[in-house]
């Protein structure tokens, strides 16, 4: 699918907030509601739009406590990689869950409530999965940007020009 300006500029606005009524986001986007609202819809309707959310303190759940994991495997058979991936997929724990090219294997971001509960969490639930070889943990100092994904920028306006 192709998307405008108009619609990165939708995209853009309910990014910021979702729960923007149609009215203001027309405005916001020079559309009156009718055409905005049928944008809107296509952009979910697409697959673009994937859902709304509420962003939460992450302290008012008891996770602000974030760790990083680099982790790397044993061997990358089908059966141990799955296995892996079900596993720590499934932890409630685990926010984030990449496969890498190359070293690590894994970047594995986690959020509990403080270093006890880290330490219990890798202890007894990370390091006893099978395959697992070695395992790095940091710890950020301080969140200085924390948006996903970028924002939609202009179709015209090439990657590098964003500097």
């Amino acid at each position: 699918m192709s998307l405008d300006d108009v619609d990165r500029a939708i995209i853009d606005h309910l990014r910021e907030d979702g729960r923007l009524s149609n009215v203001a986001l027309a405005e916001k986007v020079h559309l009156t509601p009718g055409p905005c609202l049928r944008r809107v819809q296509r952009l979910e309707a697409d697959g673009v739009i994937l859902g709304y959310s509420a962003q939460v303190d992450p302290a008012a759940l008891d996770q602000a406590f974030e760790v990083i994991l680099d982790v790397e495997l044993t061997a990358y058979d089908r059966g141990t990689v799955e296995h892996f991936e079900t596993t720590v997929a499934a932890f409630d724990e685990v926010v984030e869950l990449y496969r890498l090219f190359g070293a690590p294997d894994y970047f594995v971001r986690v959020a509990v409530s403080d270093l006890e509960a880290y330490e219990h969490f890798l202890t007894e639930q990370i390091i006893t999965i099978a395959g697992v070889a070695k395992i790095s943990s940091r710890f950020a100092m301080k969140v200085l940007k924390s948006q996903r994904p970028a924002r939609a920028r202009p179709s015209s306006d090439p990657p590098s020009s964003r500097r």
